[in-house]
């Protein structure tokens, strides 16, 4: 009989790593939390409905308040022409001083060359403008600046002689300004507050809720209790049927592990005696081996559905890479069916059970082991390598062998799937990758497979690193 080949580890220096399928780590959508997506909207409303408020109330405003504005100005000017007109000479310069000191209101002669600037600034100036002309005349003029001084003034006629009116610019200025500022923004932030709290209240039933949902799935089920007592119906509703969803998957999570624990120790034990019988009643020897390996298939099998039922609270340390991965080499170092090359710098350590991760490790070595054998031989080269990708650690096991088809490729890690008849050679209970998918989400990181361009199945995946 022909001497075995040995199985050869081969380790190298570090190399770039193939890239990953961009599915391995799926891309998160830059977007807002419900939160303040919430608070964003009322806000939009609440600015919007004020500012509104404020133009309509703007636009309703100019009309009366230049009515009323045009008509004390227009009584002004008709009494101070009737006074003038109907004073002499002596009673008009009291007359004047009176008003100046009293009324704060001069009348200056109106000079042709008087250099002045109209008041037309605003709607509302426009407004009190054409008001004013309709009451004192067509000769009115109504200015802001006349020779460099600031006011209001209102040109008017006695007896073909011109004159200025001069009284306080405050008299008709609007409501505006710094004072609608002041104000915009006072409504403003009284509305932001508003929609902050509301926003909050609405949002903290959703966020206890996605808690909880969280807490479900990762297998705390006693964490995930919400509460029946809420204010809202809805909400309460919705609490209620959360706690007894929660409560049922408790309760078949409890039975699942029960009856698989039942199903291991039933069924080991006529195993065992099976095996016992075997060795000691079959003489044939090609027969005894091969009702022990089939025996040892069953036990295997059983092995897979208890891996595949471990519950899913896993606690994660700080782990080396390094020394998880040459444990998992030792003990497949005997074997003379696969040569496996590895490329990992020193000093990477990831979040995870050591454990697990080993599982993990060994399941892909096993499957390359059983299907990824080489073109024309019957012996799997293997690659695995490991990359620092912060704040992540990327892996990758690689068979050399013909691959899957795309339609198995997507399927592969649902359990009890088995791939086609290229792959398939040796039997199994078809949970080995859905054990490794599992595995590796409970540890908080992502798996992938993918054909390589050259040939062969790449098994990817990433763990958060350990500092």
């Amino acid at each position: 009989m022909s001497a075995q080949p040995e199985t050869r580890i081969e380790f190298t220096s570090p190399a770039p790593l193939e890239t990953a399928p961009a599915s391995l780590g799926p891309r998160r959508k830059v977007g807002l939390s419900l939160f303040w997506r919430t608070f964003f909207m009322l806000a939009l409303l609440l600015v919007g409905s004020t500012v509104a408020w404020l133009q309509t109330f703007r636009a309703l405003e100019y009309e009366p308040r230049a009515i009323q504005t045009a008509q004390q100005i227009a009584s002004l000017v008709n009494l101070s022409r009737a006074a003038l007109v109907y004073s002499d000479a002596i009673a008009r310069v009291s007359l004047i001083k009176t008003l100046a000191e009293q009324e704060g209101v001069r009348i200056l002669p109106r000079e042709p060359d008087d250099k002045f600037q109209l008041f037309d600034k605003s709607t509302l100036d426009e407004r009190i403008t054409e008001e004013l002309a309709a009451r004192l005349g067509p000769g009115t003029m109504v200015a802001r600046n006349v020779n460099g001084e600031e006011g209001l003034w209102v040109g008017f006629v006695i007896d073909k002689d011109t004159y200025w009116l001069l009284m306080d610019r405050s008299r008709v200025s609007p409501v505006g300004g710094r004072t609608w500022l002041i104000w915009l923004i006072t409504a403003a932030v009284l509305s932001l507050a508003g929609a902050a709290v509301i926003a909050r209240l609405i949002n903290r039933p959703l966020k206890q809720l996605s808690f909880a949902a969280s807490r479900v799935r990762d297998g705390d089920f006693d964490a995930s209790k919400l509460d029946e007592r809420a204010v809202t119906s809805e909400i309460r509703e919705v609490n209620i049927g959360f706690n007894r969803m929660a409560e049922q998957l408790a309760k078949i999570e409890q039975d699942r592990a029960v009856m698989l624990a039942g199903i291991s120790h039933d069924l080991r034990t006529p195993l065992a005696r099976l095996r016992l019988e075997t060795e000691m009643s079959v003489a044939d020897h090609d027969a005894r081996e091969h009702m022990s390996a089939d025996i040892a298939q069953l036990d295997a099998i059983i092995d897979k559905f208890l891996d595949y039922a471990r519950p899913d609270h896993v606690v994660l340390r700080k782990v080396s890479i390094t020394e998880v991965v040459e444990s998992c080499l030792y003990a497949i170092k005997d074997h003379d069916d696969i040569v496996i090359k590895t490329d990992i710098p020193p000093g990477l350590y990831v979040l995870a059970d050591q454990v697990e991760l080993a599982r993990v490790i060994s399941n892909l070595l096993e499957n390359a082991r059983r299907y990824g054998h080489s073109p024309g031989t019957e012996v799997a080269r293997v690659d695995i390598v490991a990359r620092a990708r912060d704040p992540w650690l990327l892996m990758k096991v690689r068979d050399h062998g013909i691959g899957v088809s795309p339609e198995a490729l997507r399927n592969l890690t649902k359990p009890f799937f088995r791939g086609d008849t290229a792959r398939t050679a040796a039997t199994g209970a078809g949970l080995g990758l859905s054990i490794v998918d599992k595995t590796i989400q409970r540890m908080g990181g992502s798996f992938m497979l993918a054909n390589t361009a050259s040939g062969g199945l790449a098994a990817h995946f990433k763990l958060k690193r350990a500092q």
